[in-house]
């Protein structure tokens, strides 16, 4: 029986395939980082080069790549138990999968799907664990960060909740100000009272 190669699908998009670039560059030496993490399985140090690379392959817009990368890299953050890495890398995880369901829209939709489920499930479990953060102004921007990566993939609600609790902590519940109206105005929509 003759050899059948799997089918496979590109990493990135074939216009982009052998163009030398700075995000070339940039992807071999995260690559030769990771190699020299792997040789000594630092947990700090493989989250770090793993996230390396990702970012690498997303600026060469190979999104399922970076999210492979990423999935790796928050196990050894799970391993380190650093909180605040944990949070880095699953805003990472679901702004790759928004791009990947921005990339597979109009062609498959069962793609698309479980892209952007897969990116909500990140979002929400950044935001869960955001509060055991060191820094408390870093959990706002996470918030924020979150919050634009759901509006994005069409969870308008639960982006303004995570508004909401972003603009709590800016400002604290003493102000008066509803925080519903706040990231509404923020977000430039209006809300009306029935």
């Amino acid at each position: 029986m003759p050899f059948k190669p799997a089918a496979v699908r590109p990493l990135m998009p074939a216009d982009q395939a052998m163009l030398p670039s700075a995000a070339r560059a940039a992807l071999r030496e995260a690559a030769a980082a990771l190699d020299v993490a792997e040789r000594y399985r630092n947990p700090l140090e493989m989250c770090l080069a793993l996230a390396q690379v990702a970012r690498c392959y997303r600026a060469l817009q190979a999104h399922e790549a970076a999210e492979a990368c990423l999935g790796h890299a928050l196990r050894w953050a799970q391993t380190l138990g650093a909180a605040d890495q944990a949070v880095e890398i699953l805003c990472l995880l679901a702004e790759a999968g928004c791009a990947l369901a921005e990339q597979a829209r109009g062609s498959d939709s069962r793609r698309r799907y479980a892209a952007l489920e897969r990116t909500r499930d990140h979002a929400f479990e950044a935001a869960a664990l955001v509060g055991r953060v060191a820094d408390p102004q870093w959990e706002i921007k996470v918030l924020l960060r979150v919050s634009d990566v759901l509006d994005r993939c069409g969870d308008h609600d639960d982006a303004v909740e995570l508004q909401s609790r972003a603009m709590r902590l800016m400002y604290g519940p003493e102000t008066g100000l509803d925080p519903v109206d706040a990231a509404a105005a923020a977000a430039g929509t209006a809300v009306f009272e029935a």
